[in-house]
């Protein structure tokens, strides 16, 4: 490929670049090889669009520069612009260019002395490391357009904040955290960084690296897809917990598929566990995992949770991302074999913390063991104790009932069609292969989190909000469900 002018480099560019050179090339020159956005990402999408929203509105008198970035120049001129209005006390969305670097500032504060403040907005409640190169890029390009700035940094939630139920105090909802001179302190290394990337861009093939742990981390790249699609079946990233070092090993070693990996390289008991069930073509089955299946008490329960964790506190007396349990589902089984199956959904837009707890407790009564497919669950049920504190010693005593399907199963037993993942999944389909999620609406937790927000929407029509609703009753029974006959199909084993 021979490029004629390299691309410009914009601030989502350059961090895609830190993460990996490939990425950054793929997005300037094969857009069309990305992965469509999923629900889950789609959802941490829009709750940055509506954090970043809500604390413009903590500068009241600020302009927005509405061209899109397919009109950058003349979101830069709307910028130089607002900018020459002493009457402007701040501009959102303010656009720069400078050495071949675009970028857009969330908040721009004008200061009295003719400085500006640079305000990334993250909707996190803290600072990342990953938001340091953010503001630091910004920077860069600002100091070089001829700004002064006073305080580089990051506006983020303020996670000890309280919500009253009534108004949210954005002044407390929010938490500035200057970085200046963190951000200082990396432009030498900025600039040689950005020279580099945009050398690669100008080349006429991109660099050739092969996928590992750096795709997904901070952010799972959106070619991960396209990357991996030539990587056999039984990868080397397959292997349950494998550390980057180790994958690093194995890439020198020329060692892509786990049936390849030498009997001397060090592995987890769980990583060795999975080479040999690969290698033989057989299921890892351990004795102490009928003991675990059948020592139980009748009724046998199948519990999964669902919950949504607002980044903006939605009822009174609550945190940015506290967790809301808003649905249950519990198939039962009982001791002539019989399978029942109770739900509960809360379909207003009211804290369902305290309805949650009521109808669970009724279900579960004081007998029978319950299985989960994590430790969630239990999670979720001590904060509802300590939400809850006339039905805490209630709550806190089905506890002890609690047994962890997935623990077990990570433990005590292993298929080679797993994987690497002891998601359910995974699991799923490997061991009862009549039931799927294909078939489904909603296929994980994150996109139920936000079918159910939109269910709550008052702009949502009565028959999307049914067929949300369906949806969701229809994914958390598919989770118990699933339970029930995974524990059923591994008791064949025996």
């Amino acid at each position: 490929m021979t490029q004629n002018q390299p691309p410009t480099l914009s601030k989502s560019r350059f961090l895609s670049g830190l993460q990996c050179p490939l990425r950054l090339w793929h997005q300037c020159y094969n857009r069309e090889l990305a992965s469509e956005i999923s629900p889950a990402q789609q959802a941490i999408f829009d709750v940055g669009h509506e954090v970043g929203k809500l604390a413009t509105r903590l500068f009241p008198e600020g302009i927005l520069i509405e061209e899109d970035h397919l009109h950058h120049a003349e979101a830069v001129k709307s910028t130089l612009a607002a900018m020459r209005d002493p009457g402007i006390p701040a501009i959102f969305e303010a656009a720069f260019f400078h050495d071949d670097v675009r970028i857009r500032v969330d908040i721009l504060e004008r200061q009295k002395d003719g400085a500006w403040n640079l305000i990334e907005v993250k909707s996190a409640t803290s600072v990342k490391d990953v938001y340091l190169p953010d503001v630091a890029v910004q920077y860069g390009v600002l100091q070089g357009s001829g700004l002064t700035i006073d305080r580089a940094g990051i506006l983020h939630l303020n996670n000890q904040y309280v919500y009253d139920g009534e108004r949210l105090v954005l002044e407390i909802l929010f938490s500035f955290s200057d970085l200046k001179e963190e951000v200082l302190d990396q432009q030498e290394a900025l600039s040689w960084k950005l020279a580099e990337l945009k050398k690669m861009l100008a080349e006429a093939n991109p660099q050739q690296i092969l996928p590992s742990r750096h795709c997904l981390n901070p952010y799972t790249c959106e070619f991960w897809e396209h990357c991996t699609a030539e990587m056999p079946k039984f990868w080397v990233m397959g292997l349950t917990g494998i550390r980057e070092d180790r994958l690093n090993e194995l890439a020198a070693l020329g060692i892509e598929d786990i049936r390849n990996i030498p009997t001397t390289f060090p592995l987890t008991e769980l990583q060795e566990r999975i080479r040999t069930c690969v290698v033989n073509r057989e299921e890892y089955v351990a004795p102490e995992l009928m003991d675990e299946l059948i020592n139980l008490e009748y009724p046998v329960h199948f519990l999964d949770f669902e919950t949504v964790s607002p980044a903006i506190p939605r009822y009174p007396k609550t945190k940015p991302y506290q967790t809301i349990p808003f649905q249950w589902s519990d198939h039962i089984l009982l001791e002539n074999g019989d399978l029942e199956h109770f739900s509960y959904l809360c379909t207003d837009d009211i804290d369902p913390r305290d309805d949650f707890a009521t109808t669970l407790l009724e279900t579960l009564g004081e007998t029978g063991t319950i299985f989960t497919y994590s430790t969630y669950e239990k999670r979720i049920v001590r904060e509802l104790a300590a939400h809850l504190p006339q039905k805490s010693e209630r709550l806190l005593a089905t506890l002890d009932r609690y047994k962890d399907l997935q623990a077990l199963l990570r433990g005590y037993f292993y298929n080679p069609a797993f994987l690497g993942s002891f998601s359910l999944k995974s699991v799923l389909p490997a061991l009862v292969p009549t039931m799927g999620y294909a078939d489904l609406t909603i296929q994980e937790g994150t996109h139920a989190s936000l079918e159910y927000l939109r269910m709550l929407n008052p702009e949502t029509s009565p028959t999307e909000r049914e067929k949300i609703e369906k949806a969701l009753l229809a994914y958390c029974s598919h989770d118990t469900l699933a339970m029930a006959k995974i524990r059923e199909e591994l008791l064949k084993r025996f």
